[in-house]
């Protein structure tokens, strides 16, 4: 199965099941392709993938962040409050509504940086 027809397959499946897909992306890593999409029912996602043989290795948890498009520096300035905690950003991209997403090393220090986040800026 080429890389690009596995990714038709997962994003068609998905659909098919009414799993919808509100962001991501699919990375070529040599032999093999990794994929992180965004769904609200990760663990149905996961169990209609297993079904046509795609196995999902990890379920994360994410911080969803609308940043401030009026402010220069946003994105540079959140992630610096995250570095400062000492959490590492494993995945970025940004969803369908244009939000940020980041999967965090440690989600709990990175949702306590989200909140605070939150009442500063909006």
């Amino acid at each position: 199965m080429t890389k690009n027809f596995a990714s038709s397959f997962v994003r068609e499946t998905l659909g098919k099941n009414k799993i919808s897909l509100e962001g991501g992306g699919v990375f070529d890593n040599g032999d093999v392709c990794i994929a992180h999409f965004l769904v609200e029912e990760a663990d149905r996602a996961k169990e209609v993938l297993a079904k046509i043989g795609l196995n999902v290795t990890k379920i994360n948890n994410v911080i969803i962040q609308k940043l401030r498009q009026d402010v220069p520096g946003q994105l540079g300035m959140f992630c610096r409050r995250l570095a400062d905690a000492d959490v590492n950003i494993l995945v970025q991209y940004s969803d369908h509504s244009n939000q940020l997403i980041i999967v965090p090393d440690n989600f709990e220090k990175a949702k306590e940086i989200l909140d605070a986040w939150m009442k500063e800026w909006w």
